[in-house]
């Protein structure tokens, strides 16, 4: 019996493959109300806008977009968990509730997968989605104080652990670490991972996705794409890429670079382009499609899908697009000492 590593190493082998798109958007054009969030948990905060929390009050909402996106041709979905932690639920008093929301969100996710796995013979996947919380290990958020760190590193891996756990328990195949603004935060997921596998005695593998804060191409610590690799190059992640962002054309020599640089899958769901003055995204699913499927042509990617404002209209023009084109190869680098602090350094043989 082949695990989810092997198996996703060998479907991608084959093709081109499809994760997801936004769950945000997708929830927001239901108009939903304050009493669809807060069900009947007895929660004593506004639930409006706690999109993780409708795993438990609204699980048909949610499966109906898994499906939406399934439809649209996608081989791994994301649990809608994005901000499925301890930090960031109790800015709606629900942190109790952060054990039940992953284990069911997986579950949804985990069912349906296997559903449509069954129709066609082809493996679905599940990547149990692990945002990098509203704090920072890296930066002070107070401009008095550069010292001050609002959480500890061992906070923070106590956070994820018990995210992980609850996503593995629920179904997920991966743990896709994923937006990371802050390198060090990512350091702690991957640190509850192996706590994790240490624990349950297999392997839980790494998904892990940066995501730029500026043109030149680093994230909000500071580091550049090459830096992040080889900062976490470690953990043997299945696939490292990039989402959110900017949109695909933003995104073009990041993606160029990385390709070259990493030794596993690369995968990139970019948001559907920039944002208009009311924070909508208009590019149309044909426009980002073409985008990607540019890096497709070159053969500089493995796994491609959407982030912020796409729809599955926008990964069934995608799914469209890279039909019969060849994967990604995956390099083998030279064997050299490579380190990082914000910027790359390999010590020369």
């Amino acid at each position: 019996m082949t695990n989810a590593r092997e198996s996703l190493l060998a479907e991608a082998a084959k093709r081109v493959l499809l994760t997801d798109g936004a769950f945000g958007t997708q929830i927001q054009n239901r108009k939903l109300s304050e009493q669809d969030y807060a069900g009947n948990l007895g929660l004593t905060a506004d639930q409006k806008g706690n999109n993780d929390i409708l795993a438990l009050t609204r699980p048909d909402v949610i499966a109906d977009i898994t499906r939406a996106y399934l439809d649209a041709g996608s081989d791994i979905v994301s649990t809608n968990t994005f901000s499925a932690n301890r930090i960031s639920q109790a800015d709606y008093n629900a942190q109790d509730k952060v054990e039940a929301i992953n284990v069911e969100s997986a579950r949804i996710a985990r069912d349906l997968a296997d559903e449509y796995a069954a129709k066609d013979g082809r493996p679905r996947f599940v990547a149990g989605a692990i945002g990098p919380t509203n704090k920072t290990l890296s930066l002070s958020p107070d401009v008095e104080d550069p010292g001050y760190r609002e959480i500890t590193f061992d906070h923070l891996v106590e956070v994820y652990h018990e995210q992980a756990a609850a996503l593995v328990k629920g179904g997920a195949d991966f743990i896709l670490i994923e937006t990371v603004f802050d390198t060090l935060n990512a350091k702690a997921g991957v640190f509850a991972v192996k706590k994790l596998e240490r624990e349950i005695g297999r392997e839980v593998p790494i998904m892990m996705s940066m995501t730029l804060t500026d043109l030149s191409g680093r994230n909000l610590s500071g580091h550049t794409v090459e830096a992040f690799w080889y900062a976490v190059r470690h953990a043997k992640p299945v696939t490292i890429g990039l989402n959110c962002s900017f949109g695909a054309e933003q995104l073009r020599p990041h993606v160029q670079l990385l390709a070259k640089l990493a030794d596993t899958l690369v995968m990139v769901y970019p948001n559907a382009g920039l944002p208009n003055e009311l924070g909508e995204y208009d590019e149309r699913p044909d426009t980002t499609a073409a985008l990607v499927k540019a890096w497709a042509d070159k053969g500089q990617v493995n796994i491609l899908g959407g982030c912020c404002g796409s729809t599955p209209e926008h990964i069934a023009a995608m799914a469209k697009a890279v039909v019969g084109l060849a994967p990604r190869e995956l390099p083998k680098p030279p064997t050299a000492m490579r380190l990082a602090g914000l910027e790359p350094f390999e010590i020369a043989a």
